[in-house]
């Protein structure tokens, strides 16, 4: 194997950036339905809005939305909150006619709910860290 001498290989002090967010983007057949999901169910705010392309953002996430082509692939993003109980009691009322799977304990320590996004190839795993019967304190 051969190694690129043009790259130098940077000191462990040394800081290129700092991330500040990662966003999801989603390709929608119906952007303004889809925005419309994130809106009404999950309390998102709409902060830019154009034919192709939306971004919808809650505390520091946000979620880009953008027209989707002929066909697209399936995604899955994860969504972590500190409370799902709560969570589901204000949004499973708003959820009729989508593909939900209620909340449920995984063996790896979260509890999640499963929602297929409408208009998209997404699915939004929604989840908070649980204590595990058996672990320590």
């Amino acid at each position: 194997m051969q190694v690129c001498s043009s790259y130098q290989i940077l000191k462990p002090k040394t800081i290129m950036y700092n991330a500040l967010l990662l966003s999801p983007m989603i390709p929608s057949f119906d952007i303004k339905e889809t925005v419309q999901f994130f809106k009404d169910v999950l309390s998102f705010s709409l902060v830019m809005d154009t034919e192709s392309y939306a971004i919808c953002q809650k505390d520091n996430l946000t979620i880009h939305i953008l027209r989707a082509g002929q066909d697209i692939g399936q995604m899955e993003f994860y969504l972590q909150v500190d409370s799902i109980d709560n969570l589901w009691a204000s949004i499973k009322n708003k959820l009729d006619g989508l593909k939900v799977k209620e909340p449920f304990n995984q063996e790896y320590g979260m509890r999640e709910i499963h929602i297929g996004i409408p208009h998209t190839n997404a699915l939004m795993f929604i989840g908070q860290e649980i204590k595990l019967i058996g672990e320590d304190e």
